[in-house]
């Protein structure tokens, strides 16, 4: 069957932001087949080749994307049993939290804390996507991704996808070669839930019993509300790329320094197990330090009232006032703290 390619195509309502300009030629491709399809039209026609999941976690210029995009919209969660665990192979395009309940659902530990997360389970690889203590590099085994390099499908192990905080070889050497189309997951089956987060360990804090895997899915979703950062109609915080800054790992030096601008100001520089053990700082505690409070309108664009790293579009913003807000909020920092937050949404267009 021949693949439906569209032309000029919006690309603003396929992202959680909803900004962003057209596509030239749009496809969506739910097979294997179809992204080789896709990958041979682009190459004819010498049209540069974008990849979009679930359309979180990135900004689309104003002009869009002069080439293809190609949606991965492959489905399927199987599982198997493998060693006392389970693995989940499960199709790219599904999305991400329908694939956590599902895990849930069936008692196995490793991906809870991740609950809520808005985008495909295809993109979390590219970020090594990460919440409350867990982070899916330690849970993958393998990636099956068609190697734009070699025109073939190739599984991935671990190494190979070179994890590191929010990055991958899929986002740094390797951006623009691989598609991914399944990742398989290996989780506990009756295993514990992970409470390694300050904001989860307070949750249940006084509980007598350790909770299930679901008290802390749903502890979980409630606490991403409360921070804007769970997509729910209506709320127009959720109306976002999610986290748009990194937080930033820093060296000794660049701590005791830190650690005196802070002593200066008479602030105390957050710490705890979550970010200490990779000596990373809280991007959130620096935005709402450097003279930046939640709720910060710039034009159409603001900072969410409920977490000072989500960038929001108040209703019709542009690309531009995104742009100009990040400038706005990264160049603070740095005259603050001497730090430059580095962005953790992705740039399409630009």
């Amino acid at each position: 069957m021949q693949l439906e390619i569209e032309e000029n195509v919006p690309l603003a309502p396929l992202t959680t932001l909803g900004v962003g300009g057209n596509a030239q030629f749009f496809v969506r491709g739910t097979s294997e087949s179809d992204v080789e399809e896709a990958v041979a039209f682009s190459q004819r026609r010498k049209l540069p080749l974008f990849v979009l999941g679930g359309g979180s976690n990135l900004l689309i210029s104003d002009r869009g994307w002069p080439g293809l995009v190609v949606q991965i919209a492959i489905p399927g969660i199987q599982e198997r049993p493998v060693e006392g665990k389970i693995v989940f192979d499960v199709g790219a395009g599904v999305d991400w939290d329908e694939f956590v309940s599902h895990s849930v659902s069936l008692n196995c530990a490793g991906a809870e804390c991740l609950s809520g997360i808005p985008g495909s389970v295809g993109g979390t690889p590219v970020q090594n996507v990460g919440a409350y203590g867990q982070e899916v590099s330690e849970t993958i085994i393998s990636v099956m991704a068609f190697d734009r390099s070699e025109n073939r499908v190739r599984e991935l192990q671990p190494c190979e996808c070179e994890f590191s905080y929010r990055a991958s070889v899929f986002n740094t050497t390797g951006r623009d070669r691989y598609i991914l189309l399944r990742v398989s997951y290996s989780l506990t089956p009756g295993g514990d839930p992970a409470l390694r987060y300050a904001d989860l360990t307070k949750y249940f804090a006084g509980g007598t019993e350790t909770p299930t895997l679901n008290e802390v899915r749903a502890a979980v979703r409630q606490t991403r509300a409360g921070k804007g950062m769970l997509i729910s109609p209506g709320d127009p915080d959720s109306k976002s790329a999610g986290s748009f800054f990194k937080n930033p790992v820093v060296s000794a030096s660049q701590y005791e320094n830190l650690q005196e601008r802070a002593r200066q100001r008479n602030l105390t520089i957050p710490t705890y197990p979550a970010l200490s053990r990779q000596r990373k700082i809280s991007a959130a505690w620096l935005v709402e330090n450097s003279g930046f409070r939640r709720g910060y309108v710039r034009g159409r664009a603001a900072i969410s009232s409920k977490h000072a790293l989500a960038i929001v579009n108040r209703g019709g913003a542009s690309a531009a006032e995104i742009v100009a807000l990040r400038d706005e909020i990264q160049a603070g920092v740095e005259r603050a703290w001497g730090i430059r937050l580095e962005a953790e949404a992705v740039f399409v267009g630009f």
